[in-house]
């Protein structure tokens, strides 16, 4: 799709009220690339702002790092749910705009299948698109005519996985999470002009996906001393061509007659065009101290520098041509540092048993606009873990995190997003063998 400025576009009259579920963004950067790339991490992973490649924990499902899987408890099935519900706050000059936003956000589950061996699978998002916005400007000697563009899109790819995490010998978990990556989008750009004379004309930029996509996870413990360890946490993610078939149409609607004329690539004849997707790498590592007081730092890289995207050429040799370009993307880096305290996670008192949480994290765009870095992000959270205890179960936990994330780039909207994330996750004594005296 042809790079359009982001400028002016808290003018618009923007957002279609109330939440999107379906997209999870309002966000105008969200037309580019494959859209907003999601948090893909649980409702104990947002409170530490997504750290995650080094956790293994026995009572949470840690989908960022399937070699975690190894640690889950024996006899018990847990079941984790999480939703959030955002404020964005919209900023360009001395313009400004609000959206709010509430979406479902993931569904998993786990168990321990056999000795050391942790089974997870679950549907979580992948990327969101959602936005809605229009650019007006005077045109003609007269300046009596206003051209509009608007602009309109949503979507977004859903992933649903199967993994297996395996503790081979005492101190190493291999694992694979396996999935299946499904998802539309539709990307809409209308030009009309207010005299009635010109043509309107308009873009839609649409792709379907059903593809597959593969995550490797290892994680290596050291005992440092009887209360201290650390973790290596190191995962890779296959990068491959996923389909999605993604073509375009133009309409030109004539003005006069109200006859419309409608172009769509790629052409009669020619392939079909192929999404990608990056190929990735995490390292992590996680200090332990005596399971109360855990810190952590995580370092993503996804090597969307060498991925293509689909473009619509309007100069040059190859104009009115719609093809994979390279040179729209470029590699992103995100950093996280985060912590968990937790005094005693059997204590007898209440407050001794809430897991306190916070992170940052700082990543680079993936994506360029007009030959410009898209934005980079900033964010930082605060969240806690409250056990659920009662006569017929102490061990399920009910995780609330508050979370701000700032998206900016020079020349363009600076959007500040404030969420509420929250998760329950219910850890059942499924398995043990009932006695009958």
């Amino acid at each position: 799709m042809k790079r359009k400025h982001i400028s002016a576009a808290v003018v618009m009259a923007m957002f279609c009220g109330g939440a999107y579920a379906q997209s999870g963004t309002n966000s105008p950067y969200s037309q580019y690339g494959l859209g907003i790339l999601s948090d893909q991490t649980a409702g104990f992973n947002r409170g530490m702002n997504g750290l995650g490649l080094g956790f293994h924990e026995h009572n949470q499902i840690n989908f960022s790092n399937p070699a975690s899987y190894s640690a889950l408890d024996s006899l018990t099935f847990i079941f984790d749910a999480g939703l959030s519900g955002q404020l964005t706050n919209f900023k360009e000059g001395g313009n400004k705009k609000n959206a709010q936003n509430a979406d479902f956000e993931y569904v998993v589950a786990g168990f321990r299948a056999f000795k050391h061996v942790g089974v997870s699978f679950g549907l979580i998002p992948f990327t969101n698109v959602g936005y809605s916005y229009s650019l007006t400007q005077k045109v003609g000697d007269d300046n009596n005519t206003v051209a509009t563009n608007s602009y309109s899109g949503n979507g977004g790819i859903h992933q649903v996985y199967l993994g297996v995490g395996w503790q081979p010998v005492r101190g190493l978990s291999v694992g694979v999470n396996g999935s299946y990556i499904y998802g539309e989008y539709t990307k809409t750009v209308v030009n009309s002009y207010s005299d009635g004379y010109a043509n309107s004309l308009t873009k839609n930029y649409m792709a379907d996906v059903r593809s597959y996509k593969v995550d490797f996870g290892l994680q290596y413990t050291a005992r440092l001393t009887k209360k201290d360890q650390l973790t290596l946490g190191l995962t890779y993610g296959l990068g491959h061509k996923i389909g999605g078939k993604p073509t375009m149409e133009i309409i030109s609607n004539n003005a006069q007659t109200g006859v419309a004329d409608t172009t769509r690539f790629p052409k009669v004849g020619q392939a079909d065009l192929e999404l990608e997707l990056p190929t990735t790498y995490g390292a992590g590592l996680m200090y332990d101290h005596n399971n109360a007081i855990k810190v952590g730092l995580d370092y993503t890289l996804q090597k969307w520098g060498s991925v293509k995207t689909p473009f619509y050429e309007t100069s040059g040799a190859t104009m009115n041509d719609y093809s994979m370009k390279a040179g729209f993307y470029k590699d992103r880096h995100k950093f996280t540092l985060g912590a968990e305290i937790c005094p005693q996670e059997y204590g007898m008192r209440f407050l001794q048993r809430v897991h306190y949480r916070a992170g940052v994290s700082y990543a680079t765009p993936y994506y360029i606009i007009n030959g410009q870095d898209g934005p980079k992000e900033m964010s930082a959270s605060i969240g806690f873990g409250f056990p659920i205890v009662n006569k017929w179960n102490n061990r399920s936990i009910l995780n609330i995190s508050c979370q701000w994330v700032q998206q900016t780039a020079k020349n363009y909207i600076t959007d500040n997003t404030f969420r509420i994330n929250v998760g329950l996750t219910f850890n059942e004594r499924w398995f043990a063998k009932w006695k009958v005296k």
